[in-house]
C-alpha cells in the first residue's frame, strides 16, 4: 500500500472514531493496550533483531533508546490505559457566548483528522502516539526509524489486532514501511490528506521539516537543556539536581547538555561537579560524564577544552559543556543565543533571582530549584506525551491530548438573518 492510500484508508477510518463517544474510545485503547501485552514475545524478538543490527553502527547510550523488555512493554500498555482514564478532550466548551443579536457561540474542541508522526529509534512512541491521537478522535500514521523498523512492525501489528477488536478500523493505526528519505518527504508534502505533521528526533529531522513540510507541522524534541548554578544556590541541592539531569538518561531530550556556574560559586562547585560526575562515577563503574570547559571553568578544574560547537550540541551521551558566567543575566543571555527553547533551570535560595530568570529565559518549561527531566507527559500528569514542542504556535512544551484537538465554532440561534 502507498503512502497515499495509508493516508486516505486512515482519513476514511477516523470519520467513524470522530463521532464515537468516551467509552467507546477508553475501550479501544484498552483493548490495544491488552492486544500490546498479548503480543510482547513476538514484540521482544523483533526488538531483538533490531538491537543486534544496530550494535556497533549506533552509540552504546542510544541502544537504550531502542531497547525493550517485558517491563517497558509493561509500562506501555499501562500508558495507553492512563490515556483512557483522562478526560476526553472532544467536545469541550472551551468558550460560550450570547452575542447581541441572540445567537449563542460555542466554541468546542474537535478531532485533528490524520496525524502523521516521524520518530527516530524509540519503540515506545509507537503506542504513546497511537493511543494519544485515538483517544483524541484522530487516526495516526506513523514513520519511524530505520533501526527499530521491525519492533515498530511489531507494535503496530498488535495494535492494530486491538482496534479490529473493539470493532473500529485497523486503518486507524498504520506504520509506514518505507523508512528512506522518501517517505518523510511525502508525508511532509501530503497536503489535504495529513492534518498535522509531529516530527520528534534530532535537530536534522526538525530542520528538514521545517524546510520542506507543506503541511501543518510543530517543532519538538531538540533539547539543549541549560543548568544555571546562581550565587545564592544550595550548592548540595544544585549537585544532586545536575547529577540527576545530567545521568539519569542522557540520551532523552530533557537531559541538561549545558551547565552554567555563577563566578562566585564556580572555585568550590565546580571541583564538586568533577568529584560526583566524573571520579565518583569512575569509582562506581559507571560512565563518566566529559566535561567540556570554557576557559574560566577550565582554569579550576581538569577537563576537555570546548569547542567552538559546543554550547551549540545537542549531546545525548555523558558529555556536558560548563561555562563560568558574571550574574543571572549574563546566564540569561547565554541560554537566548545558544538554547533550543525546551528546557532550563535556576538552582538558587534568591527569590529576585528566580523571579527574573523565570521571567527573561524564553523556553517551554522553566525550572526553579529542579531536574530538568521532569519535562514529560506522565511527569506532567497529561498521560503519555506526542512530544515536547518548542515552537509557541498552537502547542508548547509536552503535548498532550488537548493539544492534539482544533475546535470549531458551534453557533445557535432561532431564525436570526444577517
Amino acid at each position: 500500500m502507498s503512502i497515499t492510500e495509508q493516508l486516505q484508508a486512515a482519513r476514511a477510518a477516523c470519520r467513524a472514531l470522530a463521532l464515537a463517544d468516551t467509552g467507546a474510545k477508553n475501550r479501544l485503547l484498552s483493548a490495544m493496550a491488552d492486544a500490546l501485552l498479548a503480543a510482547e514475545e513476538s514484540i521482544l524478538a523483533a526488538n531483538a533483531a533490531d538491537l543486534a543490527a544496530a550494535r556497533g553502527t549506533v552509540p552504546d547510550v542510544m541502544l537504550d533508546r531502542l531497547a525493550l523488555s517485558k517491563a517497558r512493554i509493561a509500562d506501555m500498555a499501562a500508558g495507553m490505559r492512563q490515556v483512557a482514564a483522562l478526560p476526553d478532550p472532544v467536545g469541550r466548551v472551551l468558550e460560550r457566548r450570547t452575542l447581541d443579536d441572540g445567537l449563542v457561540l460555542e466554541k468546542t474542541a474537535v478531532p485533528m483528522g490524520v496525524i502523521a508522526i516521524i520518530y527516530e529509534s524509540r519503540p515506545n512512541v509507537t503506542s504513546d502516539a497511537a493511543a494519544l491521537a485515538l483517544k483524541s478522535g484522530s487516526a495516526c500514521v506513523l514513520r519511524g526509524g530505520k533501526e527499530a523498523f521491525r519492533s515498530n512492525n511489531a507494535i503496530v501489528a498488535a495494535l492494530r489486532e486491538g482496534v479490529q477488536e473493539a470493532g473500529f478500523a485497523p486503518a486507524l493505526v498504520s506504520l509506514v514501511q518505507d523508512t528512506s528519505r522518501d517517505s518523510a518527504r511525502a508525508l511532509m508534502t501530503a497536503s489535504g490528506l495529513v492534518d498535522l505533521l509531529i516530527p520528534r528526533g534530532g535537530a536534522g529531522l526538525i530542520r528538514s521539516c521545517v524546510e520542506n513540510a507543506t503541511v501543518p507541522c510543530i517543532q519538538t524534541g531538540t533539547g539543549i537543556c541549560h543548568i544555571y548554578v546562581d550565587a545564592a544556590a544550595d550548592l548540595d541541592m544544585a549537585l544532586e539536581i545536575l547529577d540527576n539531569a545530567k545521568t539519569s538518561r542522557p540520551s532523552v531530550c530533557n537531559a541538561a547538555e549545558v551547565c552554567l556556574v555563577h563566578r562566585d560559586v564556580a572555585a568550590v562547585f565546580l571541583p564538586m561537579l568533577r568529584r560526583r560526575l566524573v571520579e565518583e562515577r569512575k569509582e562506581k563503574g559507571f560512565v563518566p560524564v566529559q566535561l567540556r570547559l570554557d576557559g574560566r571553568a577550565g582554569a579550576i578544574i581538569e577537563g576537555t577544552p570546548a569547542g567552538p560547537a559546543d554550547f551549540d550540541t545537542e549531546f545525548l551521551d555523558y558529555i556536558l559543556a560548563v561555562a563560568v558566567v558574571d550574574s543571572v543575566q549574563a546566564a540569561e543571555d547565554h541560554i537566548a543565543a545558544h538554547s533550543t527553547g525546551h528546557s532550563e533551570a535556576i538552582v538558587t535560595a534568591d527569590t529576585a533571582a528566580a523571579a527574573h530568570f523565570t521571567a527573561a529565559v524564553d523556553s517551554a518549561a522553566v525550572y526553579v530549584n529542579a531536574s530538568t527531566r521532569f519535562t514529560d507527559g506522565g511527569q506532567f500528569g497529561l498521560g503519555c506525551e506526542m512530544g515536547i514542542s518548542t515552537q509557541k504556535l498552537h502547542a508548547r512544551g509536552p503535548m498532550g491530548l488537548a493539544e492534539l484537538t482544533s475546535y470549531k465554532y458551534i453557533i445557535r440561534g432561532n431564525g436570526q438573518v444577517r
